[in-house]
């Protein structure tokens, strides 16, 4: 329940701090006097559209808190949750500060949070229904869900938007499976020419850089093999450089001795030199002949990597692209030659998908028709109380076309009211007027209490067009909503000001020069003057303090 409203510098008002209690509470005052401020400053707590205009008059900013006590379990605790905004214990307070300059900021116990949140968090805990409030159950689209709550068909609901999306993901691959095979089939002929041709030339990962590299020595080949003559040439050229080597060797052998160890170092290092011209020698042969050079080589290598890129020019990939390329076209054909058994297991399971909808549809379809049958009852049955005993409200429920299904079922919901007798039931936000709108609200309320998760509900002069008996089975029925939930109306008239278990009055008064708005929680005397005055105008007479204690009187 909402246990305290703060405000401070909203419009008139320059600090507020209201105690809330559970049952009926009833807010009274003259026209003018702020009741549209206090609405306005709950509903700016609550996320509603934040306007600059609201901050008072000289001051920099405006904020509204508003404290909930709500049960363990309830929905708002598990929304706040999955934002990580964490609540202590069973206290929930919101809070909401707007600027001069139309600028806000929101927060839930203290943490900063966006106004959709807050937003969110506002319908778990409060509903504000005006007279002419086109929010709520004057909206269609919230019928269907309100018809669901009442019936206790949620488990039923939930049941059909899964079987939906079975049904519509299944359908969406069938179709995307049959888009795939059309193409293919549209592109058999090229493909398995493609995928020949392909499989003719054969391309491996890496062969291009291969291919080149081999075709850029080839180029070079003719020039290598000169220079390797070129050298063997010069190593051999008169006697060649081995044989001069060994015949210096011998002359410096003939005269070793006579040298006592001078010519050793010179006669190793020539042998040295003589060995290593060997191998040198042996080298440039095993080259020649390792190259072994065909001119023809070239060419067959030219024509393989010019032949791998033609290719990948055609079908636009890289060399190393067009192996994967081919498996890919080849996939392509395999689905072709298997695709028929894909689709027709598609279609078997797009059929059974819609069967299960189909029959989980119509089960909540009859179901609805059931709940809608005593929720007429029950709201037909609060409607004479009410002074509308010609008045009739027909839960309207029509069968869509398949093109019109969707995750809600095979229903469109529409609460309809007729006012007089012999006449067609039509919309209940286009055909009735301003105080049997409301009373058709009210009667609304007192049926759906029970399954509401919303604890506390505002109505704004709900008792609007209307007076006498009709004002006083407003009050009744409002007292009877209050027993399942806390309720905070603002009326003009005293039978259902006298039903309120608390009672505030709000008043315009002059303070320093200005004018500002106080509300003050009138009890015994103050509280039966206030219901007088409601009666008699600004005259309070004998007459209407005596009425005033009749109303009173009442149980509440």
């Amino acid at each position: 329940m909402l246990r305290r409203l703060s405000i401070r510098n909203v419009v008139l008002i320059d600090k507020l701090d209201l105690d809330f209690r559970d049952g009926l509470s009833v807010l009274t005052g003259e026209t003018g006097a702020g009741k549209s401020i206090l609405l306005d400053s709950l509903g700016l707590a609550l996320g509603a559209r934040a306007d600059s205009g609201l901050v008072r008059h000289g001051c920099d900013k405006c904020s509204v808190t508003a404290t909930f006590t709500l049960p363990a379990g309830h929905p708002v605790f598990g929304l706040l949750a999955k934002q990580d905004v964490h609540i202590q214990d069973d206290d929930l307070v919101v809070r909401r500060v707007v600027t001069a300059d139309g600028r806000s900021r929101a927060y839930v116990n203290d943490q900063s949070v966006s106004v959709g949140l807050l937003r969110d968090v506002g319908d778990y805990c409060v509903e504000i229904q005006g007279q002419f409030d086109q929010h709520g159950l004057l909206d269609p689209t919230t019928h269907r869900s309100t018809l669901d709550a009442h019936g206790n068909l949620g488990s039923l609901a939930l049941a059909v938007r899964d079987q939906w999306r079975n049904w519509r993901d299944t359908q969406k691959e069938l179709t995307a499976t049959k888009t795939r095979i059309n193409k293919a089939r549209e592109e058999e002929e090229w493909l398995r020419h493609a995928v020949d041709e392909l499989e003719k030339l054969g391309p491996e990962e890496g062969e291009e850089e291969r291919l080149a590299e081999e075709r850029q020595f080839l180029m070079h080949g003719e020039k290598l093999v000169a220079a390797l003559n070129d050298a063997g040439n010069e190593l051999s050229r008169g006697k060649g450089a081995e044989s001069a080597l060994r015949s210096a060797q011998r002359h410096l052998e003939r005269e070793l001795q006579k040298a006592e160890g001078r010519f050793e170092p010179i006669i190793e290092a020539l042998d040295r030199a003589a060995i290593e011209l060997e191998e040198a020698s042996r080298a440039i042969s095993s080259t020649l002949t390792d190259l072994n050079i065909d001119t023809g080589q070239q060419e067959t290598v030219e024509e393989r990597l010019f032949a791998l890129r033609a290719a990948a020019r055609k079908y636009n990939v890289p060399v190393d692209g067009l192996r994967a390329l081919m498996k890919d076209y080849r996939s392509q054909i395999d689905q072709l030659e298997f695709g028929e058994k894909e689709l027709s297991r598609l279609t078997v399971a797009v059929a059974q998908h819609r069967a299960a909808f189909v029959d989980v549809a119509q089960k909540l379809h009859t179901a609805r028709k059931a709940a809608a049958a005593k929720l007429d009852a029950a709201i037909n049955g609060e409607l004479p109380p009410l002074r509308m005993e010609k008045a009739r409200f027909v839960t309207d429920i029509i069968a869509l076309e398949e093109s019109e299904w969707g995750t809600d079922g095979i229903d469109r919901i529409q609460f309809m009211v007729a006012t007089n007798p012999g006449s067609p039931a039509g919309p209940l936000n286009k055909i009735a007027s301003g105080g049997e709108l409301s009373r058709f609200l009210l009667a609304l309320k007192v049926v759906l209490a029970r399954v509401s998760a919303v604890p506390s509900l505002v109505f704004d002069e709900v008792d609007s067009g209307v007076g006498g008996a009709t004002a006083a089975a407003i009050g009744e029925r409002l007292h009877l909503l209050a027993e399942e939930r806390q309720i905070l109306v603002i009326t003009h008239s005293p039978q259902v000001a006298a039903r309120g278990r608390t009672h505030f009055n709000i008043a315009k008064t002059e303070d320093g020069g200005s004018m500002v708005t106080r509300v003050n929680e009138l009890i015994d005397g103050a509280r039966r003057e206030e219901i007088a005055r409601m009666l008699a105008g600004h005259s309070i007479t004998a007459e209407a303090r005596a009425a005033a204690d009749s109303l009173l009187d009442k149980p509440c």
